[in-house]
């Protein structure tokens, strides 16, 4: 396959990773929004949220991973599918950690005179952040790796 092929590839990863970042915001926003409908919340709304957000995750996950194997397979770049078998990990992580805070902010609003509720909450953002550090290290290095001349 020519190289414009894996180009379009790798650009097609990124567009994805994007896809990801803004289906993270929407989902943020979503959790905010059902937030704001306690204490008697709004359940069904968020649930509908949830359903759509996780289908777009496996939409998204589905095609990263067809990347991944024709990375490896199509174009002998088992460097660059590692990568990505990484950051599926982590994006793995993320949507777990996600999950996680937000019925954690849940209980700090429900809850607001027990710090221990706080505290889970700043805990979280802190597994959150060194996610987010490990994402773009691999993503850093998946773009130095495919930017090399092969």
């Amino acid at each position: 396959m020519a190289p414009t092929d894996l180009k379009n590839l790798v650009r097609r990863f990124y567009v994805l990773q994007a896809e990801r970042v803004e289906a993270y915001k929407l989902f943020e926003e979503g959790h905010e929004a059902y937030l704001r409908t306690g204490p008697h919340y709004d359940f069904e709304h968020y649930k509908q949220l949830v359903h759509e957000i996780t289908k777009a995750f496996c939409g998204i996950s589905k095609e990263v991973l067809q990347i991944k194997e024709q990375l490896h397979q199509d174009f002998d770049r088992p460097d660059l599918s590692e990568h990505i078998d990484k950051m599926q990990i982590k994006e793995k992580e993320k949507l777990e950690l996600t999950a996680k805070l937000q019925l954690a902010k849940q209980n700090a609003q429900d809850h607001p005179e027990d710090e221990d509720f706080q505290e889970k909450v700043r805990e979280i953002k802190q597994d959150i952040i060194k996610n987010s550090a490990a994402l773009s290290e691999i993503l850093q290095d998946f773009k130095y790796d495919s930017e090399e001349p092969e």
